[in-house]
Parts: structure tokens; sequence; C-alpha cells
């Protein structure tokens, strides 16, 4: 029986089946021809046209084999072989029945006028042409029921793969949604620990302005589907408001730096990818100093790559003794690795004149998002 599901049909189509029968059978009637034609029986023009009704019998019966057959998909292989070629013999003998009838039986004088008609009658006869014949066309079915049978093998392997692919695709999606959900919660942890620190020190005007920057970064950045990518130009869109939720908290310490060349604003990258690396960056290079620090977003194009990069010149950059939460370069090099496989890596450490910069590579791509 044939079940479509998401991993496809189960068994042979009924298209495939078809035309391999017939294939089958339409090489059965060359054959058959040649070899009376070699032989140089008489009366050749009725030979065919019988040899013809023969062929649209063996299909018909073929099918209804097929049709049988498809009852025992889904069972175990051996099931499967013993029913295909103990079923072939029944309808090898109907179909020796019908060959005997439409040959022998069926005015047999229009095609061989001098041929000892009364033999046909004998006790016995009929039956032993008809076994004789059904033998020869059991090994006929039984080559069909083989190549119905590795048609189903390689059916059923189509569809283990289709199904292997898509519970691959859905562990994917499910650990890319993972870590996706996995930035909100650090993000607005660490938001709200610097509200409450400006609510402490009643600078009520930089909270609600805080408040107001929270609420516009959390209405762009939840409207999206955790597996979209977004554009490069509204990723850093998002920085930004999240710099200005920042800047409230170190208004004379904190400046930004974009450097985005216009024809990458349209690449597409996972969203709010940035997002930990930003964070890190106010984290690390400028509340851990009392001197001015600038955030630079760079991007580049290289070598068919997009490179991003996101650097302090903070005083005092992260040390392996910092250990942190692990949620944040942990979280990147995690979404890279599942979106892009060996093709998105991360690259981190401090700079030669000062601070601290996290690079980022993925394949550049400017559709889809």
């Amino acid at each position: 029986m044939t079940l479509p599901t998401e991993d496809g049909p189960r068994g042979v189509a009924p298209a495939v089946a078809l035309y391999s029968i017939i294939g089958f059978w339409f090489f059965y009637a060359v054959l058959i021809s040649l070899r009376a034609a070699v032989v140089g029986f008489d009366s050749q023009i009725e030979m065919a046209a019988r040899r013809a009704v023969v062929t649209l019998i063996g299909i018909i019966v073929t099918w209804v084999l097929y049709l049988v057959l498809r009852r025992f998909d889904g069972k175990p292989l051996m099931i499967r072989v013993v029913a295909a070629f103990s079923l072939a013999a029944p309808f090898a003998l109907a179909m020796a029945a019908a060959n005997f009838y439409v040959f022998n039986i069926y005015d047999p004088v229009s095609m061989f006028p001098d041929a000892d008609h009364e033999k046909y009658t004998q006790q016995g006869y009929a039956l032993t042409a008809i076994l004789e014949d059904a033998l020869s066309r059991y090994f006929f079915l039984a080559a069909w029921a083989g190549l119905y049978l590795a048609l189903s093998y390689a059916s059923e392997a189509h569809r283990t793969e289709r199904r292997a692919a898509r519970l691959e695709r859905a562990a994917q999606q499910a650990e890319l949604r993972s870590l996706r959900y996995q930035v909100n919660p650090h993000f607005l942890f660490n938001t709200l620990n610097s509200l409450s620190s400006l609510v402490m020190k009643d600078r009520r005007d930089e909270a609600e302005q805080m408040i107001m920057s929270l609420s516009n970064f959390y209405r762009t950045s939840l409207t999206g589907d955790p597996l979209d990518d977004v554009q490069l130009e509204e990723e850093v869109h998002l920085q930004k408001l999240y710099l200005d939720i920042e800047a409230v908290r170190f208004p004379d310490r904190l400046t930004t730096r974009i450097d985005i060349p216009a024809d990458l604003l349209s690449a597409c990258v996972p969203g709010l990818i940035l997002q930990p690396l930003v964070e890190n960056a106010i984290k690390y290079g400028v509340s851990r100093t009392s001197s001015p620090v600038a955030i630079t977003i760079r991007a580049r194009e290289e070598h068919g790559l997009l490179h991003l990069t996101v650097a302090d010149n903070g005083d005092k950059p992260p040390s392996p003794a910092d250990g942190g939460s692990g949620i944040g370069l942990a979280n990147v090099r995690d979404r890279l690795s599942a979106r892009f496989g060996d093709q998105g890596r991360i690259d981190y450490g401090p700079q030669a004149d000062g601070g601290f910069a996290v690079n980022l590579f993925l394949p550049l791509n400017r559709r889809g998002c």
C-alpha cells in the first residue's frame, strides 16, 4: 500500500510499476515475434494478433500481481521475497492457461490448418501443455517480481534518506531556535542590571530613556522568525538600539563607530549574531575602565566570505581568568556551526594596538533575507 507521508510514498509508485510491466511485456512480445520469424511459422499476421492479445492479458495479470504485492510493503524483507516468488506461480499458471486458450482452443484451424487438432482433446494434453508453459512464464514473472523488490528497496532507501534529512533539519532548526532564544534573556538580564543601577542612583530620566530604548529594541528584534536571516543593515540597526541603551549608562565613555561598505549592507546574516559580541565589548571593554572607549563594528568581503568584526579599544581586555557565563562567544560559535557548518567560524583575541576584537566568517549571501 502506498502511503503518502512527509518522507514520500511507501513502495513502488503505480506509474513506475506500470512502466516496468509494459517494458517487460514489450520485450517479451518482441522476443517471441523474432523467434517466430526466425523459425518461419505460418500465419505470421494471425499469430501476431493473438500474441498482442496474450501480451495485453499479461500486462493485466502482472498489474494484478503488483496490486497484491503492494499489500506486503512494510513487511520484513524475507516475507516480501517469499511472497513475491510464491505469488508469481499462480499468476504464471493463469497466464499459461490464457495463452493455451488463445493459441490452441480459440479457432486453431485458422493458424494451423494442417495440424492434428484432435490432440487438443486428448486427456491430459491441455494440462501438460499449460504446466510446461507455466514453468517458463513463472521465471518471467519471477524476474519482474525481483525487479519490483529492487525498486521497492530503492524506494524505501530513499524514504529513509529523506526521513533522516528531515530529522536532521528539524534538529538543526531546534538547535538554532534554542541558541537564538538564549540571546534575548541574556541581553535582558544585562540591561535590567543597568536599569537597576540607574534607578538606585536616582537617575530617573536616564532610566526612562533606557526603558524606551529597550522597548524599541525588543519590538524590532522579536518580529522575525528565529530561523530567518536578516540584512546586515538591520542587524547593525539593532546593535545601535542596544548601544543607545548602554550610552545612557556610560554617557561620557562610550562611542560607536560603524565601518561597513554600502554593498555589504544587504548581506544576509543570522539575526542577533552580533548581539553577544557587542555585549562583551560593553562588559569588558567599557564597564571596566574609566577612559573613553570606542566600539567598532566592521564588515568586509574576503575570498567570498563575509568578515564581521566587533572590536573595542578598552585597556582591560578579557583574559582566561574572566571565564564568564559561557553564553556569549560560545553561543555565536554554536550558531555559526549549526547554520553554516565548516563555512562559519569565529576567532578572537587582544589587538596589537590595545583592546579586544572578535571576528566572524560566514558565507556571503545577498539573497533570501
